[in-house]
């Protein structure tokens, strides 16, 4: 057997590593051995070592010739492993497992599959290492008849009964849904480790059968398996899909029982678990006493925040996690973006789409549309649709984040042309894509028009519609004043209505002053979301608004007696990279002082215009002079007077709300977009008002 060196050795004699070998062993092969064993998989040491042992005859030796194909396969050069493999004249059963192996590892699962089958044509029998490796490249592939042809290998060669065979055997029927056949095998295993009932555990959660999964991780406990940490993963994955906290919690205790807290996957898991049900001051407490975090755990914190309504503590820690050098990755980006959507923070979404371009994170379909998005709801469609013309492979997310962008900002029309661009392209829409348009519809009133699309999602692509749907064609039609008809729509719906639904009814009923079927759309609220305070609110305004203000009182009190409070509304806008926080007569701003003397100013300048105050939208019994004062600190208006004075003349200023603009500071807000001159855009709870020259780009229908 003559094995030529790597083409791209260098002359060993002048390489330290070589002279590291000399001075170590002196050419003895129990010096090779020992240094082989040393070697870290480094592509350059590598070609040395293997350079020397052809120069000095080691590459005779089956062993050594092993341990270096071992060693490249290692480190990812399969290149050179194969050109070695292909050179060897007397293969053992480990040389072609140390192949096989490294195309598996590599991803590479049909060329791993043809080298096993070479491997019987030169009648090397296969052996208990093999086995798991081609069964986890016909998973890989998916290639499920060549899986089951190997099984049959597995029985001619007889090594069914060995555990690690059993393992990959369950594992991969497992993952081919053949959930039955799995469990067949698992329960004919004479002999099970940790690592069988892990493969059977996570087949079941995959399969969706999460109580079998849930009942098998107890029967593992009960047979005294000590879980590993991917054990520990799993179940928690579990947890997550079945939707209940108490079951988190029964293992995280489990995690401690069996040391397994300090983790850095374990604990990440958790934090992901607590964070996703909202418990996100666990998940906190988790993340602050983590010694070793890496960018999973410093993403899964910050998604946390970012999807638990605390975008501005994602925000820092983000900033946080760039200050700590951490290596961020794109699944950083797609979390992170959300929060500065959140915000309305255009500035830090610039910033942060700046660090994606360095980064090479812009050919990412998935980073762009979280830009897309992002871009949309901080009030800059422009950049949005930029983005979206430039992208050279759009998904159906890229065409859905561009529509619902449109619909946000009262541009129906817009939206509509992007889905029927979207049909021209061939791109086919799903259930998202029908929420946006019909939600662009309602927000232009576009009626007609939604109706139709309502209509054609079922007839032309199969989509039945979800509740989503029916609360949009609800808001579509309540909106619009067709109150009847929405009932209708409601009363006859084949699913069940539940609180989204009946809760766009309730503020159609608020916008159109009907009090009758504003009663009736509470009571149901009040029996399916009995914690939720935005629908007592809801009905008391409405009789405020009727001046039926002992009904009012009375929800009032009923809110009360539950232990409701109303959510406080609160405007935010971004000052260089900074969010201030304004709440209604707030006067704990650093520039308290100098907001209101901006406001008064303001109050007098609308005034001379033509702008009359509408105390119709105090729903409160209180006398008119006190109603007028109330509206003049409604919090967005601080927040237009802060921005006024705390950027130069022509800037465009943009605020987010939490809750719906009232209707006084809706008109107020269009005279003070004429006297400063400025574009002012304001984000509430529903939609974008885009303020400019005296007029409102949702034509005062809202």
């Amino acid at each position: 057997m003559q094995l030529s060196a790597p083409a791209a050795a260098a002359p060993v004699h002048n390489q330290p590593y070589f002279a590291s070998f000399k001075k170590q062993t002196g050419n003895s092969n129990s010096g090779v051995f020992n240094l082989l064993q040393q070697t870290s998989p480094n592509i350059e040491s590598l070609r040395q070592l293997h350079a020397h042992m052809v120069k000095t005859g080691l590459n005779q030796h089956i062993f050594y010739v092993n341990k270096i194909l071992s060693l490249y396969a290692q480190c990812g050069n399969m290149l050179n492993a194969r050109l070695l493999f292909d050179e060897i004249c007397h293969r053992n059963v480990f040389s072609w497992n140390v192949m096989i192996r490294g195309y598996v590892t590599h991803g590479n699962f049909a060329m791993a599959l043809k080298l096993y089958y070479e491997m019987l044509l030169e009648s090397i029998n296969p052996d208990k290492f093999t086995f798991p490796l081609v069964l986890k490249a016909c998973a890989g592939l998916p290639a499920l008849q060549k899986g089951i042809e190997i099984h049959s290998h597995i029985i001619r060669f007889e090594y069914e009964s060995n555990v690690y065979v059993g393992n990959a055997l369950v594992t991969m029927y497992a993952k081919f849904g053949i959930i039955d056949v799995a469990r067949q095998l698992f329960d004919k295993m004479c002999e099970r480790d940790v690592v069988t009932w892990t493969a059977m555990i996570a087949g079941y959660a995959q399969y969706g059968d999460i109580n079998e999964s849930l009942r098998l991780f107890h029967q593992m406990q009960l047979a005294n398996v000590i879980p590993t940490s991917v054990t520990m993963i799993t179940v928690l994955q579990v947890c997550g899909q079945l939707g209940a906290l108490i079951h988190v919690k029964c293992i995280h205790g489990s995690v401690i029982r069996n040391r397994l807290e300090s983790d850095v996957h374990v604990r990440t898991a958790l934090i992901d678990m607590y964070a996703k049900f909202g418990t996100v001051e666990i998940a906190s407490q988790l993340f602050n006493k983590m010694c070793d975090r890496n960018v999973v755990s410093w993403t899964a914190m910050m998604a946390g925040y970012a999807k638990n309504g605390y975008p501005e503590k994602a925000l820092m820690l983000f900033h946080q996690m760039h200050l700590s050098d951490i290596a961020l990755d794109s699944v950083t980006m797609v979390n992170v973006l959300p929060a500065c959507a959140n915000l309305a923070a255009l500035q830090c979404c610039k910033h942060i789409h700046c660090y994606i371009i360095v980064s090479g994170f812009e050919l990412d379909v998935r980073v762009v549309n979280a830009l897309i998005g992002a871009y949309a709801k901080c009030g800059s469609l422009q950049s949005a649709r930029q983005l979206f013309d430039e992208m050279s492979n759009r998904d159906v997310v890229s065409w859905n984040a561009m529509i619902a962008g449109y619909g946000m900002d009262g541009y129906g029309e817009a939206a509509i042309a992007l889905f029927e661009q979207m049909q021209r392209t061939g791109m086919g829409p799903d259930e998202i894509t029908f929420i946006g348009v019909l939600s662009a519809c309602s927000h232009a009133g576009l009626v007609d028009e939604g109706c139709r699309y309502f209509d054609r999602m079922q007839r032309d692509y199969a989509i039945q519609p979800t509740l989503e749907h029916y609360a949009s064609m609800a808001d579509l039609l309540g909106r619009a004043g067709l109150l009847d008809e929405a009932r209708e729509l409601i009363e006859t719906m084949p699913i069940e209505p539940d609180a989204t639904v009946w809760g766009a009814l309730l503020g159609a009923c608020r916008i159109h002053g009907n009090v009758e079927l504003g009663e009736r759309a509470a009571e149901c609220l009040f029996a399916l979301d009995p914690e939720n305070a935005g629908c007592y609110v809801l009905l008391s305004n409405i009789y405020a608004a009727a001046s039926q203000w002992e009904h009012a009182r009375k929800v009032r009190v009923m809110m009360k007696d539950r232990g409701l409070k109303k959510p406080t509304g609160c405007s935010l806008i971004e000052i260089n990279y900074r969010i201030h926080k304004f709440i209604a007569g707030d006067r704990l701003h650093p520039q308290s002082e100098n907001i209101y003397a901006a406001l008064e100013t303001l109050a007098e300048q609308i005034k001379e215009a033509g702008y009359v105050t509408q105390t119709d939208f105090v729903l409160h019994d209180v006398e008119e002079e006190v109603k007028e004062h109330m509206l003049c600190s409604h919090s967005e208006r601080l927040a237009i007077a802060f921005g006024i004075i705390s950027t130069g003349h022509g800037t465009p200023i943009r605020i987010t709300k939490n809750l719906r603009v009232c209707g006084d500071c809706h008109s107020a807000t269009k005279y003070i977009s004429n006297i400063v001159r400025r574009e002012i855009t304001v984000r509430d709870g529903s939609r974008f008002h885009c303020f400019k020259g005296g007029l409102c780009s949702c034509r005062d229908y809202w």
